[in-house]
């Protein structure tokens, strides 16, 4: 049994790496050549980076590229850019757009995890005759009775777990992560041993296709006129101020706003339909129901209508928190938070763990509020 649980030689085991050009995923290659397999580099070319060539920090431009292909290149292995422009725009940047407009706030790294890179590359690997697909991101994996686990990095720091809840057992089978028990240091330790160009180079920050960090523009020139602007109003409906189109506003925002009264406003709820944003003092954003579409479900047991304990982050920083998960049909449920949460948006991911194993989650897509609140606000309307 080699290194990456397979009953081959490495040498005799194809592996594929997916190469943003980063440090994580050219340590992953280099380390998975020096252990002796037979390691094919990836690259994705995403969206047209003749722009996001000027901008630093964000992966898969055009230096991100060149990048890789240096690092295949030093390290001895072949490396393949694919084009995966109109699928990356259908399936990630579309949705981005169509979500901003909706009210949600989006989470477009684990839609591009969920469909572009766990999707179509884990095809392509396939096609490559490779038996595994590996990545830099810090998460663990393991398999029990040939069914693979997956884990939160070892490293609480850099745990990517949440971006990664909608990986499939399919694919979590076919998927390796061989930082997951590092830490960033030693990673980077790694890129000095191997002589890695990259090795200094500074971590991702922006979304890749929004490389001035200027999310509104990019929605803007995907969707003319979405920068309407509208009414700011209060629980009761009151007219408060303007707001100058609702994809500058998030749930929990409490600065720019441009309204006073007195007391501290938070944005409590994007009200697409009539081009709203509703503001609230801190209690109103508490919430203790969710309701999630997409559900994806890699623990051992069913999701029962009885319910399943669970932890659950609904931000990727988070400490989990403890919740209760009911399953539905058609891939719905629903969570039921043991102690209210503030600043929960639709659009973003629940993600569900038991202990540091990750069990799935799913798409918010609605909230309610405590029945203490929700009797207070009813009482001020």
């Amino acid at each position: 049994m080699n290194s990456l649980g397979f009953d081959t030689a490495p040498e005799d085991t194809r592996i594929v790496v997916a190469m943003s050009g980063g440090v994580d995923s050219s340590v992953t290659a280099a380390l998975l050549k020096d252990q002796g397999y037979d390691v094919v580099g990836i690259t994705l070319q995403l969206y047209d980076h003749g722009v996001a060539v000027q901008k630093k920090g964000a992966c898969c431009a055009g230096q991100d590229i060149h990048d890789a292909r240096r690092v295949a290149e030093a390290i001895g292995i072949p490396h393949y850019v694919l084009d995966y422009e109109s699928r990356f725009q259908d399936s990630v940047m579309e949705e981005f757009a169509d979500s901003y407009l909706r009210g949600e706030t989006p989470v477009p790294c684990v839609r591009c995890n969920q469909t572009v890179k766990f999707r179509d590359l884990l095809e392509t690997s396939r096609d490559l005759g490779a038996v595994a697909l590996a990545t830099g991101h810090y998460i663990r994996r393991d398999d029990l009775n040939g069914s693979a686990r997956l884990y939160r990095g070892r490293n609480a720091v850099k745990d990517q777990s949440y971006f990664l809840f909608a990986t499939t057992q399919d694919q979590a089978d076919y998927l390796r992560f061989p930082l997951g028990d590092l830490t960033k240091e030693e990673t980077r330790a790694l890129a000095d041993k191997y002589n890695l160009e990259v090795a200094a180079k500074p971590e991702s920050q922006d979304i890749c296709f929004v490389p001035n960090g200027n999310y509104a523009q990019v929605i803007e020139r995907m969707r003319p006129g979405a920068g309407v602007a509208g009414d700011i109003v209060d629980l009761r409906g009151q007219i408060l101020g303007r707001h100058t189109g609702i994809i500058n506003y998030t749930v929990g925002q409490r600065r720019g706003l441009g309204v006073a009264t007195g007391s501290p406003l938070y944005v409590t709820r994007i009200d697409p339909d009539q081009n709203r944003v509703v503001v609230g003092p801190a209690d109103a954003l508490l919430v203790s129901k969710l309701t999630l579409r997409d559900m994806n479900w890699i623990g051992d047991a069913s999701l029962s209508l009885n319910g399943t304990e669970v932890l659950v982050k609904v931000r990727s920083t988070q400490t989990p928190m403890k919740a209760t998960v009911y399953g539905a049909q058609k891939d719905w449920a629903e969570v039921h938070l043991e102690n209210p949460e503030g600043g929960v948006s639709p659009g973003q991911a629940c993600v569900m763990y038991e202990n540091d194993r990750l069990l799935g989650g799913g798409w918010i897509v609605g909230t309610e509020a405590p029945i203490t609140i929700a009797a207070d606000t009813a009482l001020q309307a």
